[in-house]
């Protein structure tokens, strides 16, 4: 079995890639793929860019040249439900491409020729992940420590809706706007659900994990750029650790 490793920011993966061994590294469709193993489990790690094309583009590769079984994508999100805060940890169970509108051909958020206006996480996939994030939270002790020196005493695990749009939410109004129209959303990013979309075509397995980094208000960009440097790579790592031990013992 191979996983697909995907992330939006290169702090995201850089501590993942760090820690891959056996490693080979592929340019392809203009991405640097990284194949190897990360703690026994063969992976295909890459930097997908921003964005929803970006993201579709690399989640294809990997999974028509690359022959990935499953897919994850980590990363960071910004808050959107009044109930996340910086630090939490967000597990998909459905995807919306919130910029996406076709009216009056279809509904608003349809995804065109799919009848879908979301796409879903399996609950199996699902369940895996929230095992994996529980137990992360339970065992990193030392991440923990250095979180509380930033604030951030509690992360809790939220599993929840995501919107995904070629838009950076950072502004309240834009959150406003966002709440109003998919009220189920948790958070907001740029990328998986394009990358849901591509797993739902071929038939991939899909896990989608994001911390909060920030919740967009008017400090939103200082607060997103500094969590980023700061965290959003040791808590990538950290989670994917716990979860490829879970994925080994099916």
């Amino acid at each position: 079995m191979r996983l697909g490793i995907i992330g939006a920011m290169p702090e995201e993966l850089d501590l993942i890639i760090a820690s891959v061994v056996n490693k080979e590294i592929v340019e392809h469709g203009s991405r640097i793929f990284y194949k190897g193993e990360l703690f026994g489990q063969e992976v295909v790690v890459v930097f997908s860019r921003w964005g929803k094309v970006a993201a579709a583009t690399t989640a294809t590769s990997l999974i028509l040249e690359f022959g990935v079984d499953r897919i994850v994508f980590t990363g960071v999100a910004g808050g959107i439900s009044p109930d996340v805060h910086v630090g939490d940890i967000v597990i998909a169970q459905r995807l919306f491409q919130h910029d996406m509108d076709a009216r009056p051909l279809m509904r608003r958020f349809e995804i065109p020729l799919t009848g879908k206006t979301s796409f879903e996480i399996t609950p199996q996939d699902q369940e895996m992940m929230v095992k994996a994030v529980h137990q992360f939270l339970k065992d990193d002790k030392e991440f923990r420590k250095i979180l509380a020196e930033q604030h951030i005493k509690n992360p809790k695990l939220i599993t929840g809706d995501i919107a995904s749009g070629d838009l950076f939410i950072s502004t309240p109004d834009m959150k406003n706007a966002l709440i109003k129209n998919l009220p189920s959303v948790v958070c907001a990013e740029m990328e998986g659900a394009a990358v849901a979309q591509v797993c739902d075509d071929f038939g991939i397995p899909l896990a989608v994990v994001r911390v909060i980094s920030d919740t967009a208000d008017e400090k939103e960009a200082v607060t997103y750029v500094g969590f980023v440097n700061q965290h959003a790579g040791q808590y990538s790592l950290s989670i994917l650790k716990e979860y490829i031990q879970l994925l080994k013992s099916e």
